[in-house]
């Protein structure tokens, strides 16, 4: 059996979800870093392992490998069930599901770099311009996801309950990328809230794009 393998960057926002996912199931892993804006993850070396170029991709121990964040979370919540990043009831489990997915399907996929990119490459926006499209896009989605959160009785000290899980691993990503673009986390108490708790927690905080050994 080899030693799992991650191809990641620090930067990464999904990147940062399966370091969160790994830490929390106790998973010991060698990092091999892709630095998206050097074009790295575009090397035929790394097109070998994923041959969409996308961070991360995920080799298990027998060799598979693995892509996409979600996919991978829920990969390793199979194949080491404790502790569970989805909850036992199968509405539970909708639910976080939803609100990993309004974050990891409704903010993230048009607010990636690639995304950025070819609005500075193609229609000539510039740093303000790519900040405000990041702001946008993250408001509107946090809006209704702070009401969802702040009404709903199955929001506990997480997303779901008193323990973290997937919805928590999506949302804590999301706010570091936010920090980057400046969003104003003031309209987003109990997100705030549930990001700082999941930070008190060793496997949030080792994973943060700071501690990585590619940081810059």
């Amino acid at each position: 059996m080899s030693r799992v393998v991650l191809h990641n960057y620090f930067r990464s926002s999904t990147s940062y979800r399966v370091r969160i996912a790994l830490n929390l199931k106790g998973v010991d892993y060698d990092y091999i870093a892709h630095h998206l804006r050097h074009g790295e993850h575009r090397d035929p070396a790394f097109l070998a392992v994923n041959a969409q170029g996308l961070v991360p991709a995920l080799v298990w121990t027998d060799g598979t490998v693995l892509t996409q964040s979600l996919a991978i979370c829920e990969f390793l919540d199979e194949v080491i069930p404790q502790p569970a990043l989805l909850p036992a009831d199968a509405a539970g489990r909708a639910r976080v599901r939803a609100i990993a997915q309004m974050i990891a399907c409704e903010i993230h996929p048009v607010n990636n770099l690639r995304v950025l990119n070819a609005l500075r490459a193609r229609y000539g926006a510039d740093d303000a311009g790519i900040a405000d499209w990041f702001r946008h896009w993250v408001n509107e989605t946090f809006a209704p996801l702070e009401a969802m959160l702040a009404a709903s009785p199955q929001t506990g000290r997480f997303c779901h309950g008193d323990e973290p899980g997937l919805a928590d691993i999506c949302l804590v990503a999301q706010v570091a990328n936010n920090a980057r673009f400046n969003v104003d986390m003031t309209p987003y108490p109990t997100i705030s809230r549930i990001r700082d708790a999941c930070m008190e927690r060793a496997a949030f905080a080792d994973a943060a794009p700071a501690r990585q050994p590619d940081a810059e």
